[in-house]
């Protein structure tokens, strides 16, 4: 599974909605998300540089999946200035320091002489 961090804005015209009409916004995305093949872990409205932040699960080889649903959103009018991260696990994070000790045995630097 992918962890995926999202954040974003809202856009004046979604606040003015939000207020108009307040709601939890969670179920919406949930539907979103699992429409993509995306599992909702936890949506959060945050303060500063952003004004939410969404963690998600999809299967590995859903990136394109994912990016439909964030287009989606963005095209409502809604949310804009969308930022992705994908989170990786300090367990995958150490499989892949392995990795990059096996594999900086024959690379060479640009500069470097060997």
């Amino acid at each position: 599974m992918t962890t995926y961090i999202l954040q974003g804005r809202y856009s004046i015209d979604g606040i003015k909605g939000m207020i108009a009409n307040p709601e939890d916004r969670a179920p919406a995305v949930r539907a979103l998300m699992a429409g993509a093949g995306a599992k909702l872990i936890d949506y959060y409205v945050t303060f500063g540089d952003y004004d939410f932040l969404i963690v998600l699960e999809a299967p590995a080889g859903h990136e394109v999946d994912v990016m439909a649903a964030m287009m989606a959103a963005a095209g409502s009018g809604g949310v804009a200035h969308l930022k992705t991260t994908i989170a990786v696990t300090s367990a995958d994070a150490k499989t892949a320091m392995a990795g990059a000790k096996k594999l900086a045995k024959s690379f060479r630097g640009a500069g470097q002489k060997k």
